[in-house]
């Protein structure tokens, strides 16, 4: 019997695509799914005349494949996964691969890493993104895991995966353990962002500007053109699905679609780990908030009827108001990257994953849902300055901002008069308002409060003229207290 070069677990829309994609490459395939009519319909049809092999248990699909043996999960998140692993390692040899293709939690990837190396399983987690016709036609890929893991399967990836337009695949060794998947998680919250500032940006055309879906088609199918600053993935698909005819009706498809936005978990975990490291992501939040609230449909509805704002309308089709929704998306576009790329920068020395960020823009060029020209801006500037303080210091971003600003500021203006919410876009905004301040007035305010209500202390600035913060001989923050219940509220150096 001949071995197989790889073998595949689960034939959901992306396993059965990455299947066909591993197959064009050159690659024989041996696939499994649990329930076997899957696999049997996938052979007889689609994988028809393929180097592709049905197998209908784990046993049969282990004894299929060459040693080390190489074996592709594509289950659901969780349960699945360690199932599936359980399952295979009585089967397996030392120096065999798993290789996790799902959304998994990076922590779990860690989880599982850890425990195979202990067995001698090797152990890959990867992002994959792309959706189904990425799988098909070359995904992006993030792998993370050891690199002797990775160096079973670089040429694979490389062959399979989206190509730039210069070439170059869309794929590269992230780090160990978990930061593949970290590195994808990231990604899904930026994703998140941009289609929530995408959407407002279109309400706002909509509902403000009294423009149809045609109209905003048009005006989204131009922002995509060849050199355009917000030639993106995501604004190609707007412009199309805008236009888009019901069949039932006649009218615009977009029309008829319930306000409802469902999620898969990843933005949230995104959220939840900013939190744990300290780093703020405003905008993904907000995205992610956003969606909860468009479940709430019959909330909203009843709260339609009960609360209510004067709307204002604003002139319709000026070029002026084009060119203020066009930079005040590419600003708050910038903003969001650079809160993404913020948390990348955090986690990469938090879990010593050593993170390459000119690497993974790179690698976010094609293939992926964010893929964007001015993702090749962003590798650039970490190319030039690994170590760059945010992403809004590049030089080419500052300097467009700067210009730009007021825009989006009187953007959000003229959508909340007309009663849009624009919750990314405000969060955007002040993001970057925040990130410039040398004084943070509202912080100096909780930071009394605090040692007020709790005895928590504060730090001290030289002076409100020189906002920075008062340090001892070694460098360290000095830190004081005020006792607020003493008549005479005498204040205190803490002292360790």
């Amino acid at each position: 019997m001949d071995k197989k070069n790889i073998g595949l677990i689960g034939l959901g829309p992306m396993g059965e695509n990455l299947a066909l994609n591993i197959e064009d490459k050159g690659y024989s395939v041996a696939v499994f799914n649990r329930t076997s009519s899957k696999t049997e319909d996938f052979i007889n049809n689609l994988a028809k005349d393929k180097k592709i092999f049905p197998t209908y248990t784990l046993k049969e699909l282990v004894d299929y494949l060459e040693l080390p043996r190489k074996i592709l999960l594509m289950v659901k998140q969780g349960a699945p996964v360690d199932d599936f692993i359980n399952d295979l390692l009585p089967l397996l040899n030392k120096g065999d691969l798993i290789i996790d293709g799902g959304n998994s939690y990076f922590k779990d990837t860690i989880r599982r890493n850890s425990q195979l190396s202990n067995d001698g399983i090797l152990y890959v987690g990867v992002g994959i993104s792309g959706g189904e016709e990425g799988a098909l036609k070359g995904p992006s890929l993030m792998p993370g895991g050891s690199l002797e893991a990775y160096r079973l399967i670089e040429g694979l990836f490389s062959d399979i995966a989206a190509k730039t337009s210069d070439g170059i695949p869309c794929t590269a060794y992230i780090g160990p353990y978990g930061a593949g998947h970290y590195v994808k998680m990231v990604h899904n919250g930026i994703e998140y962002a941009d289609m929530q500032l995408i959407g407002e940006c279109v309400w706002i055309l909509k509902s403000v500007f009294d423009m149809n879906p045609d109209e905003i088609s048009k005006i989204l199918i131009k922002w995509n053109g060849e050199d355009d600053l917000l030639r993106s993935y995501l604004i190609e698909i707007t412009g199309f699905i805008e236009k888009e005819i019901d069949k039932s009706t006649g009218g615009y498809l977009i029309d008829r679609i319930a306000d409802v936005t469902r999620t898969k978990g990843t933005g949230t975990w995104t959220i939840q780990n900013s939190l744990e490291l300290g780093v703020s992501i405003p905008t993904i939040a907000a995205a992610v908030f956003s969606r909860g609230l468009s479940q709430e449909k019959d909330l909203r509805l009843k709260m339609s009827n009960i609360l209510a704002i004067k709307k204002e309308k604003y002139e319709k089709k000026s070029i002026n108001f084009l060119n203020m929704v066009h930079d005040s998306l590419y600003i708050a576009k910038i903003s969001s990257y650079a809160q993404g790329f913020a948390l990348l920068q955090s986690a990469s020395n938090e879990y010593k994953f050593d993170l390459n960020l000119a690497e993974i823009a790179q690698v976010w060029r094609s293939g992926c849902i964010i893929r964007a020209d001015f993702l090749t801006e962003i590798s650039q500037a970490y190319k030039y300055n690994p170590n760059i303080t945010n992403l809004l210091a590049h030089p080419k971003f500052a300097q467009f901002i700067n210009s730009n600003i007021k825009k989006l500021a009187n953007l959000i203006s003229i959508a909340h008069k007309a009663g849009v919410p624009t919750l990314a876009l405000d969060s955007a905004y002040d993001y970057i308002l925040q990130l410039m301040c040398p004084l943070m007035i509202s912080a100096q305010v909780a930071a009394l409060q605090r040692d007020y209500f709790g005895a928590h202390g504060y730090f001290k600035i030289e002076s409100p003229d020189n906002p920075k913060i008062l340090t001892d001989a070694n460098g360290k923050n000095r830190e004081f207290h005020t006792n607020w219940s003493e008549p005479e509220h005498s204040e205190v150096e803490i002292t360790n």
